[in-house]
């Protein structure tokens, strides 16, 4: 029986009733329908890489869309004049990072500052991932969705799909409040990706639109580069910072084919340049013997913890050297972003943090010595992901996150809001 501890990039959680993979548009709209009218726990699963769900079994049905393809409806017409838009479909089970790949090697420009995020095509505009200084949202031209209210599918465009800083209208449909599931359309929202068209620029330069790539690279923020460049350099970086998956999980069974065997490959080249043991992929035992030694720092939900955007009042009472960025709250009304990495390590949880250990008691120096005895801490790399050291079970995460939220809340007066859909689990701030 499959778990969600074999299929997301944390490593944890309950056993599943009933896990589907259709392998064509009605069969995933069948799946969802049928789990709806038999009044069953639905969860559509991309990647599994945004999602920390309980020990507890799962009594409901889960879904994971099998089609992968990805296409160029304007290929028949090629671009001319001063228009250089490139329409690039892609159904909602296809990985994420292939479909970043494939558009960098089409010669196209628009998502490249958003490569090794991992998940899918149909999480990414529900989350309305951002990095280095691209969203999701400004390439987005339509999204095709199932919708389990109406029983219908329709196209939704960028208005109706309401795009904030790591939201959407398709999240929203999930929370009453933050973190706080609503009654109805949880853990799947109710509108169902089918499949997403982007509308790129072809072009085989793009804008260097963040100071941390800007540095990497060499060059100013704004200036123009080859994607190519921008694709390798924004990886390197995540990959120092341990936020890129573990490629060796799509060796395992329940992640075989989810994601293309020659980009896979690339990962544990990389993997490799950063010091960890490389491996081929191949065919490996049920047990998972044969992989290399885990790299920890990368079993994780990624960045677990939402940016705290506050009042312009609120964000005074912070210390003068907190990072401060302008930004517009939920309401409309102007605010300041600050950033909860920054939170964290000033609350004294610094890299490696581990329940148990004093506050403050794990530095930089000391994570790198030695890793966390404790089965679930901050990264040694970056005090926004909280890892899974090998064993660790969703309530050791659960008990690390809560560490953090009450010590952030006590020494700043800041609610930290957890970025991953919370499966039977409470976090709220």
């Amino acid at each position: 029986m499959t778990s969600f501890a074999e299929i997301t990039t944390i490593g944890v959680g309950g056993e599943i009733a009933r896990f589907v993979e259709p392998t064509t548009r009605v069969g995933v709209i069948e799946a969802v329908e049928g789990a709806d009218e038999y009044g069953l726990p639905l969860c559509v699963i991309g990647g599994g890489s945004n999602m920390l769900v309980s020990d507890e079994p799962f009594p409901g049905v889960v879904v994971r869309d099998a089609r992968r393809r990805i296409t160029v409806p304007d290929e028949a017409a090629p671009v001319e004049g001063s228009d250089r838009t490139v329409h690039v479909n892609a159904e909602a089970g296809a990985n994420w990072d292939d479909f970043v790949a494939f558009t960098v090697e089409l010669g196209l420009e628009g998502v490249e500052g958003l490569s090794g995020i991992p998940g899918t095509v149909g999480a990414s505009v529900v989350q309305n991932i951002g990095a280095y200084g691209q969203e999701v949202a400004t390439s987005v031209e339509s999204v095709e969705v199932w919708d389990r209210e109406t029983k219908t599918t329709c196209d939704l465009k960028p208005a109706d799909l309401k795009f904030g800083y790591r939201s959407s209208a398709l999240k929203s449909s999930m929370y009453a409040a933050p973190a706080t599931p609503a009654d109805r359309f949880f853990p799947t929202p109710r509108f169902v990706v089918l499949s997403v068209t982007f509308a790129l620029r072809h072009s085989a330069e793009g804008t260097v639109g963040f100071g941390q790539l800007a540095k990497a690279l060499g060059v100013e923020v704004g200036a123009r580069m080859a994607t190519t460049a921008i694709r390798d350099t924004v990886l390197k970086v995540r990959a120092a910072k341990g936020m890129l998956e573990d490629p060796t999980r799509y060796a395992l069974p329940d992640m075989a084919d989810t994601k293309r065997e020659g980009n896979v490959v690339a990962d544990l080249k990389r993997l490799a340049a950063t010091g960890a043991p490389a491996a081929t992929v191949a065919p490996v035992a049920a047990d998972g013997s044969g992989l290399p030694t885990p790299d920890w720092d990368r079993h994780s939900c990624g960045s677990f913890f939402m940016n705290p955007i506050l009042p312009e009042a609120e964000a005074a009472r912070l210390p003068e050297d907190a990072p401060r960025f302008a930004a517009t709250l939920p309401d409309g009304t102007p605010g300041v972003k600050t950033s909860a990495a920054w939170l964290i390590d000033h609350a004294g949880f610094h890299k490696g943090f581990a329940v148990g250990e004093t506050d403050g008691a794990a530095t930089p120096e000391t994570a790198a010595a030695a890793e966390p005895a404790a089965p679930a801490s901050l990264s040694t790399r970056h005090t926004l992901a909280l890892t899974n050291r090998g064993g660790a079970t969703a309530a050791d995460v659960v008990a690390l996150a809560k560490t953090i939220q009450r010590g952030v809340k006590e020494r700043f007066g800041v609610a930290l809001v957890p970025e991953p859909v919370c499966i039977g689990i409470d976090l709220r701030p």
